[in-house]
């Protein structure tokens, strides 16, 4: 059996409404060479398991099934941990890739073949898969300095989980990912391979992000202690790193935590702290807005959420 140039973990647990679309989204990969897809399912209830068999003649897949343990982030680490590709990325069962995706990989792996990880931007897109809007990197395309990767990446995690390729090796000599952190793990271990070699940025969107409030981020970013906890604890972890003792850059990545709690708040009612934060954003100063402005992508991502409530509302209005 010839060994992958890629392998792609896809956790899964109750998917059955979106893992058909992204194992197709796969499937219909019209180049990109030897690959395996490793399902790690945590004791689905509904027809997942079924779904991935089915897939299993038309796909390089595996299924690995687990008993419930409810932990998205160590189902990854096994599939990390058995697979076999040189490179490795991430799928999960309600996010896509785009037509092309693994041609162009490939390509830049070409280019670079020294890269140990490759970021591109990403779609948001609705329940439909209806396109909501870019969501983009803010980096130059080609090859990117590490420490500039690190200085962005530290004010906002910018890479939807299907973006980024990486060295699996390189990944497992770092830990994996964090299991304690099942809201911010990707984060992470992005800011860890970002210090770790080569990156290369390509600047077409080449997967899609599902926005839907079924979404375990969306339902478990109610508790939010723990949401602090966990973005406070990968803000500590990789500050001193990123920000090198730029006090202004601390500023900025601190206020960027603030503003996400405030956000996931709002998702679920609370009130938010709106004084204290315009307060926090003007004594950033300019230079602080701007850094803010573009590493955050703030209006990407909170311009596709109001795109989504405003298809809701004209749908709800047509009925």
């Amino acid at each position: 059996m010839s060994t992958p140039w890629l392998s792609v973990v896809m956790p899964t647990y109750n998917g059955g409404a979106f893992l058909a679309a992204a194992l197709e989204s796969i499937r219909a990969q019209q180049a990109g060479g030897d690959f395996e897809v490793i399902a790690i399912d945590d004791g689905s209830e509904d027809g997942t398991v079924a779904t991935l068999e089915a897939y299993s003649s038309r796909l390089p897949l595996r299924i690995v099934r687990r008993s419930r343990t409810g932990n998205w982030v160590a189902s990854t680490n096994h599939g990390l941990a058995i697979a076999r590709g040189e490179y490795a990325c991430l799928l999960h069962q309600d996010d896509l890739w785009m037509h092309g995706r693994l041609r162009a990989l490939r390509a830049e792996l070409d280019a670079v073949p020294e890269a140990t990880l490759v970021v591109h931007p990403s779609w948001f897109v609705d329940a439909r898969g209806a396109r909501l809007g870019r969501w983009r990197c803010p980096l130059p395309p080609g090859r990117v300095d590490p420490a500039l990767a690190l200085e962005r990446l530290i004010v906002q995690n910018f890479l939807a989980v299907p973006a980024p390729l990486f060295r699996r090796e390189l990944a497992l000599q770092a830990g994996g990912m964090d299991e304690s952190l099942w809201y911010a793990a990707d984060w992470d271990l992005w800011l860890k391979l970002s210090s770790k070699g080569t990156i290369v940025h390509h600047p077409e969107p080449l997967a899609a992000f599902r926005i839907h409030s079924a979404s375990q981020t969306a339902r478990r970013s109610a508790r939010a202690d723990d949401l602090r906890l966990q973005l406070e604890t990968v803000l500590r972890r990789h500050l001193p790193a990123a920000a090198g003792g730029n006090r202004r850059l601390a500023s900025v990545a601190e206020f960027s935590v603030e503003l996400n709690l405030a956000l996931a708040g709002g998702l679920h009612r609370r009130p938010a702290p709106w004084g204290r934060l315009g307060a926090g954003f003007l004594a950033l100063g300019p230079s602080g807005w701007r850094r803010y402005l573009r590493d955050s992508r703030i209006a990407e991502r909170v311009g596709a959420r109001l795109r989504l409530l405003g298809d809701r509302g004209r749908a709800r209005a047509a009925a």
